[in-house]
């Protein structure tokens, strides 16, 4: 394996055959110019690389609970400027933090907004699998709207998830911070591009990016880039990035959307949904109008995105 893949995280961890983390994690890394500090949040990627008494990690790393990783990175960013400022540390460091969407969107998000608030550096990763993995497949608020998990079953009285997902974009960017993108694991070179930006922006920086659950999601190990592909290649994942202009750590009202990647003829949502076992009770004729709804999202969504665009 590349070295430059490897200097930071190593191949020796069991996370599932097909998870897409691993390929987040080093291709983001693998950007770093200077050096890292990682902390972890609990979830599928921490339980996964520190086994005791084995670590994948070649970084100083922390374990932080569910619900803290960005405040513990707030603490250590702070200590190491007042550190650095007493030239008690000549290095310049990079603070990284990792989450799962369920230590993200929802039980890490309070701390998440008070980091981004107070303008740590620090850049926060999301890899979005849709629900909380390592527990079983419960929903989170990223879930999409119709899956089956554990807790919102398919089956005659329901047709799996009835709300739609939070816009933790959305959220990310009402924190005026100077650089957030969103990206797919399936996309390696756009992924690369954005996490050099994201690491060279000073103050908070965010990246959201699409990492497929090949067992709960339930499809074939070999088919995860193939489906995380379906999910840009059918709009259900857009491929963009926000920016202040400018440049400055908070960037006032102004803010550019670019998007990095726009399928020429999008496929139907139905070509992604189909792939996955937690979709396949929508391809029942009464849930025929759930999958028109999930279309019907999809491009107002992306529809939405481009107006913002200015294209």
């Amino acid at each position: 394996m590349n070295e430059k893949l490897t200097k930071h995280f190593a191949p020796g961890h069991s996370s599932c055959a097909g998870c897409g983390f691993p390929a987040v994690v080093r291709t983001i890394l693998g950007e770093a110019t200077t050096p890292i500090v990682v902390t972890n949040a609990t979830g599928c990627l921490e339980v996964t690389s520190t086994i005791y008494p084995y670590s994948a990690w070649k970084v100083p790393y922390i374990h932080s609970a569910f619900e803290n990783a960005a405040a513990t990175i707030s603490g250590v960013e702070r200590a190491y400027k007042a550190l650095y400022k007493k030239g008690k540390i000549k290095d310049k460091i990079k603070f990284v933090v990792f989450g799962g969407d369920g230590g993200t969107y929802d039980i890490g998000l309070q701390s998440l907004s008070g980091a981004l608030e107070r303008g740590h550096d620090f850049l926060y990763i999301c890899y979005d699998n849709g629900g909380y993995m390592n527990t079983g497949n419960q929903r989170s608020s990223a879930t999409p709207y119709g899956a089956a998990t554990e807790t919102t079953p398919a089956g005659k009285e329901s047709f799996g998830k009835m709300e739609t997902r939070k816009n933790l974009m959305e959220i990310v960017n009402a924190h005026r911070i100077a650089y957030l993108a969103q990206a797919n694991v399936a996309y390696l070179a756009d992924l690369k591009n954005k996490a050099k930006k994201a690491l060279a922006t000073e103050g908070p920086s965010f990246l959201n990016v699409f990492s497929p659950c090949q067992n709960n999601w339930k499809f074939p190990t070999s088919q995860y880039v193939n489906v995380a592909k379906l999910a840009s290649e059918t709009n259900f994942w857009p491929l963009y990035e926000i920016s202040a202009i400018g440049g400055s750590a908070y960037g006032g009202e102004k803010r550019k959307y670019k998007i990095t990647y726009e399928p020429g003829a999008p496929k139907p949502v139905s070509e992604f949904l189909k792939t996955q076992g937690r979709f396949k009770h929508l391809f029942s004729e009464k849930n025929k109008p759930v999958i028109d709804r999930i279309q019907k999202m999809v491009n107002e969504e992306f529809a939405r995105i481009v107006s913002l665009t200015g294209e």
